[in-house]
């Protein structure tokens, strides 16, 4: 008779048997169902260890059967202990297996296992979800890396130590250097000299954590050409805040500044207009009311002077009263002329003529310890205007300049032509474009502060002392020119000098319509040629860079003498274009300091005062080449295409840069 333990083995391992045979077919047949018989290693090879624990326990269940039946002939059992406490462990891990299938849902992927279809779509579903927003994202940041790659400002991406990491189009085309040029550098290639240790130190600053820097610096173009650039530089920190690289905006300033200058000074020049303006009718009110007064002092001064024959004394105090009433009546006419109220004879004038009589005017009163020069103009002059107005314009003018050197110098009255474009900013009041005659009047004397020359053309304003002058010479003769079409323009510098610059539109003399200014080919580019710019004006340095730059020419800037010849150490020059009078070292010095070096260097001067007031001076010689303050982009680069013809025609060969 068998006992219970046989039987229980059988049993358990009958159930063992069943379920593992049953786990085998529930991973075989969806995995064959999927096609991945061949290809699902993994699932394979599971159900094959399950199919060998089946048939291990279908092998005991019948070693277990049959030692039942043989149970009644005395044989042993045909099992042991260990025995069913394997078959027992191997039991629990299929159920442990069980488990964590029904847990933990596998795809039929490669190498996978199988989960049911319901899982299955689940799974797809958020796979789906991770793929989409994977692309959005990819998206994104494509997006992101065109719009950096193609916006016009300067995009930069560096180390915290100042190593260029990332460089964008827009920096390509503000400082020259490629992307390949420039990535794996220091930043300090678009720096020099105090730009360096600036540079340094900001970053310094953003490694120790500070945030959010905007700031305007002077940088270098990769031809060496200065640049005015604002920056923005921010860190770059990792999820724990440590700073692991810098982004850095740069914008190029220079045309917002010149056009915020430019609009500025036209702000200036509309103020100083509208000044202008309430002044000339405030005066030209108080004129006309002064003038009836003066109507009635003189004519009962004449009365009395007819009722007191015989009483010398009375007539005699009577005359200083008349003299008196005179020069109130001149100083009204002067107010009238300069609010536009008096009358004028317009007529043609020949200026050449006008400076030849003004010459002998002066010759008479100006005093032995003036210097008086005139230079006619080569070719007539005419303009309409009042002949008498014209005489006064430059007699006040003249006659200031004498007031300006109490202790001698040099006065010199010039005459010639010139074209105006109509949007010149420092001219009173404003001309319209065309060709103009033009007088300067030129003195060595005491010059004026800034504060003094923006007020020499108001009424009554005058810095001389009280007594010696009314302030109404200069105000008439704005006046005068307002009122024939003209205009003035001034040029100082308080202890060398003033040139006034009075501009008359051109007539014919048969007075029909003024000539039009000739027209001008394009002026010749630069090819390349390095041009050496001195000037101590940042402002008019940096037009004159542009002006030169975009014309193909190479500009190296210096504001003063020594910068300049240390510029030109380390990249010779094939011109010089200096200011005459500059601090320290003048521009006839430098030049004499070049030509030590490189007696065939070219060099154009340029200055606010007229070349004939600097030739009488001494400062330069009459035979250079000069150019006059204010002047145009095309006079510049034809002027200064022809100073180096002219140095290649002289020398048989191009000047070496």
């Amino acid at each position: 008779m068998t006992s219970m333990p046989d039987q229980l083995y059988l049993l358990g391992n009958i159930v063992i048997m069943a379920a593992y045979a049953a786990i085998m077919v529930a991973i075989v047949v969806p995995v064959t169902r999927a096609g991945q018989l061949r290809t699902n290693k993994l699932a394979v090879a599971t159900a094959l260890i399950f199919f060998s624990c089946a048939v291990g326990h279908g092998i005991h269940a019948l070693l277990s059967y049959r030692s039942i039946l043989h149970a009644g002939h005395g044989s042993a059992a045909g099992w042991s202990w260990s025995a069913a406490l394997w078959d027992a462990f191997t039991a629990v891990v299929g159920v442990y297996y069980w488990t964590l299938r029904r847990g933990y849902g596998v795809l039929l992927d490669k190498g996978a296992m199988y989960v049911d279809p319901w899982r299955q779509h689940r799974l797809e579903v958020a796979g789906e979800r991770e793929r989409a927003a994977r692309a959005a994202a990819e998206n994104h940041r494509a997006t992101l890396a065109a719009v950096v790659e193609h916006t016009a400002d300067a995009i930069i991406g560096s180390t915290p130590d100042g190593v260029i990491t990332a460089w964008n189009a827009g920096a390509e085309r503000l400082f020259g250097w490629t992307a390949d040029e420039a990535i794996g550098r220091h930043a300090f290639i678009v720096t020099e000299g105090n730009g360096t240790d600036e540079q340094a130190r900001l970053l310094s600053r953003i490694r120790a954590g500070e945030r959010g820097l905007s700031y305007e610096a002077q940088r270098v173009h990769k031809d060496g050409s200065p640049l005015e650039v604002a920056f923005t530089v921010a860190p770059i920190e990792d999820s724990a805040g440590t700073v692991i690289g810098i982004s850095v905006v740069a914008r190029d300033i220079a045309a917002a500044k010149e056009a915020a200058e430019r609009q500025r000074a036209m702000q200036e020049r509309t103020h100083q207009a509208q000044r202008m303006e309430s002044l000339g009718k405030l005066a030209g009110g108080v004129a006309h009311d002064f003038n009836n007064l003066l109507a009635i002092i003189v004519n009962y001064t004449d009365f009395a002077v007819d009722q007191s024959e015989g009483d010398a004394a009375v007539r005699a105090d009577l005359a200083h009263v008349r003299t008196a009433a005179d020069r109130a009546i001149n100083l009204t006419r002067q107010l009238l002329t300069f609010t536009r109220g008096d009358a004028i004879q317009l007529q043609d004038v020949d200026l050449n003529a006008a400076v030849a009589e003004v010459q002998t005017m002066l010759e008479r009163t100006i005093g032995e310890h003036i210097t008086l020069i005139t230079v006619p103009s080569a070719q007539p002059l005419t303009v309409r205007a009042d002949p008498g107005q014209v005489q006064q314009v430059l007699l006040n003018l003249a006659l200031n300049a004498r007031d300006a050197m109490p202790d001698g110098g040099t006065l010199v009255i010039e005459a010639n032509t010139t074209d105006l474009t109509g949007s010149e900013l420092d001219l009173q009041p404003q001309p319209a474009a065309g060709r103009y005659a033009r007088l300067l009047v030129s003195d060595t004397g005491e010059g004026m502060p800034p504060d003094v020359a923006a007020h020499v053309f108001e009424p009554f304003y005058t810095t001389k002392p009280r007594g010696q002058g009314t302030g109404l010479g200069l105000s008439t003769v704005y006046g005068i020119l307002a009122e024939a079409g003209g205009s003035i323009t001034l040029y100082t510098e308080a202890g060398v000098g003033t040139t006034f610059r009075v501009y008359l539109p051109l007539v014919t003399p048969t007075g029909t319509t003024p000539s039009a200014a000739p027209r001008h080919d394009k002026p010749p580019r630069g090819d390349g040629r390095t041009v050496l710019v001195v000037e101590d004006e940042p402002a008019l340095a940096r037009v004159i860079t542009r002006i030169l730059g975009n014309a193909g020419y190479h500009v190296v800037t210096a504001a003063n003498g020594d910068e300049a010849l240390t510029a030109d150490q380390q990249r010779p020059c094939d011109v010089l274009l200096t200011d005459v009078i500059m601090p320290g070292m003048s521009g006839r010095r430098l030049a004499e300091c070049l030509h030590d070096r490189r007696p065939g260097l070219p060099v154009l001067y340029m200055s606010g005062y007229s070349n004939g007031l600097l030739g009488t001076t001494h400062i330069l010689d009459e035979d250079i080449a000069f150019l006059e303050k204010p002047f145009t982009a095309d006079q510049l680069l034809c002027k200064l295409h022809d100073v180096l013809a002219a140095s290649t025609d002289l020398d048989g060969a191009p000047v070496a840069g």
